[in-house]
C-alpha cells in the first residue's frame, strides 16, 4: 500500500511536527537533512511528507494529492474548509485581533470603518458578527502600516506578542479568536484509509499529552 501523504506547512509548524513525529518514535532523518526535495519518507516509508505554504496545504488535501495536512486554524478560518479538522495539535499558539491607533475609540462615531488585513474573510466574517458594516483592503507585506499611512482605521491580523503593534503606535482593541496548529484530513482518504488515518490520529494525540 501507498504510503499515507502528509502536507505539512514549512517552518515553524513543519518543526514541531517533526518534533511530534519524533517523540512517537519515528525516524525524520529525511525531512531533518531535506535539502531541495519537497517530499521525504517518514517512519520507514510509511508516511510520506510534502512541504508547502500554508495555503497550498489546506488545497492538497482538498484535492485528494495528499492525506492529511497540519496548517494553522487561521488559514483554515480564511481559506475554507471542505476537509475534515480532527486534532489541535496544541502548538503555534497566537490569536486574530482587531488593533488601532493607542487611545482612539474605534466604536465611536457613526461613519463606516476601513481595515487593512491579510484575512478579508475572516475580518469580514468579524464585523458581520457584530452587525458592523466595514470597508475591508486587502494588504499583503506589513499591515501595521496601513493605519500609520491613514489608510485604514484599524487592522485585523494575528497577534503574537503584540510588540509590533506597540512599537508602531497601536494596540488591541479587541481579541477575535485564538489560534493554534490543526491536523485536517481528506474526506476520500478518511473513508479509505480510516484505520490507517485513526491510528496515527491516535499517536499523534498521545504525543501531544505527553503519554508517549
Amino acid at each position: 500500500m501507498k504510503p499515507l501523504r502528509i502536507a505539512l506547512t514549512k517552518g515553524r509548524l513543519e518543526k514541531d511536527t517533526v518534533a511530534l513525529f519524533e517523540k512517537i518514535g519515528y525516524d525524520c532523518t529525511a525531512v531533518s537533512k531535506k535539502g531541495r526535495k519537497l517530499i521525504l519518507p517518514i517512519g520507514e516509508h510509511r508516511f510520506e511528507v510534502v512541504l508547502a505554504k500554508a495555503a497550498d496545504v489546506i488545497t492538497y488535501v482538498e484535492h485528494g494529492v495528499c492525506d492529511l495536512g497540519v496548517v494553522g486554524k487561521d488559514t483554515i478560518m480564511e481559506n475554507g474548509r471542505s476537509f475534515y479538522e480532527v486534532l489541535d495539535l496544541g502548538f503555534g499558539k497566537c490569536r486574530f485581533a482587531l488593533a488601532g491607533p493607542k487611545g482612539k475609540d474605534f466604536f465611536s462615531g457613526y461613519s463606516a470603518k476601513t481595515i487593512a488585513t491579510k484575512y478579508p474573510n475572516v475580518a469580514r466574517g468579524y464585523f458581520e458578527s457584530r452587525g458592523m458594516d466595514v470597508r475591508v483592503i486587502k494588504i499583503e507585506g506589513s499591515v501595521e502600516l496601513a493605519p500609520l499611512l491613514g489608510l485604514s482605521d484599524a487592522i485585523v491580523d494575528i497577534v503574537e506578542t503584540g510588540t509590533t503593534l506597540k512599537e508602531n503606535g497601536l494596540e488591541v482593541i479587541e481579541t477575535i479568536c485564538d489560534i493554534s496548529a490543526r491536523l485536517i484530513v481528506n474526506a476520500a482518504s478518511l473513508k479509505l484509509r480510516k484505520k490507517e488515518i485513526e491510528t496515527l490520529v491516535e499517536q499523534m494525540e498521545q504525543a501531544k499529552e505527553g503519554a508517549v
